[in-house]
């Protein structure tokens, strides 16, 4: 009789042990993205900030509901600039990008990604270098998240730009 439930603890242990494993996967799955507009009316050489709130599949990160407690230590491990509108524009005319993310309101913001030497012939998409000094833990927790880019133009364009933003994220299982 022993031997016939032996199985289906071990299926118990397994199932309840690898949901924090399962849920960090999921979150570190689905990148955060948000479309930011650069204006025609940006000038050389001075630094301005397009803003929009980030969106992703998998948003809730809270601890009440899907699982958010159980995972932590959340960081930025990829980012990268794509034009999107119009798709052959080309990045190179902006000569460094600032990634920035903060809660809905501006508060706590986070340098997570940057670009300061952006080629001229850059092409239409760039991979941005990551600051992963920073957890994010408390900032994707929130409902909604912020993204501000600040930029230089090495050369004006004649119609807004609008340039997509992915984050990918990691998030690790919580120790709990």
């Amino acid at each position: 009789m022993r031997k016939r439930h032996l199985p289906l603890l071990f299926i118990l242990c397994v199932t309840v042990g690898s949901c924090a494993m399962f849920q960090s996967m999921v979150k570190s799955t689905f990148p955060y993205t948000t479309t930011l507009i650069v204006p025609a009316s940006s000038k050389i050489d001075k630094e301005y900030s397009a803003i929009s709130m980030a969106t992703s599949f998998d948003q809730n990160f809270s601890k009440n509901g899907n699982n958010g407690d159980k995972i932590n230590m959340v960081r930025v491990i990829s980012a990268k600039l794509i034009a999107v509108q119009p798709t052959d524009y080309n990045i190179g005319n902006l000569e460094s990008v600032k990634i920035y993310l903060s809660k809905s309101g501006g508060g706590d913001e986070i340098l997570v990604a940057s670009r300061t030497d952006i080629g001229a012939n850059a092409g239409n998409n760039i991979v941005l270098d990551i600051d992963d000094s920073k957890f994010l833990d408390e900032l994707v927790r929130q409902s909604n998240i912020r993204v501000r880019m600040a930029y230089k133009l090495r050369q004006t364009f004649n119609v807004d730009v609008g340039l997509h933003v992915v984050l990918g994220l990691a998030a690790y299982p919580a120790n709990k």
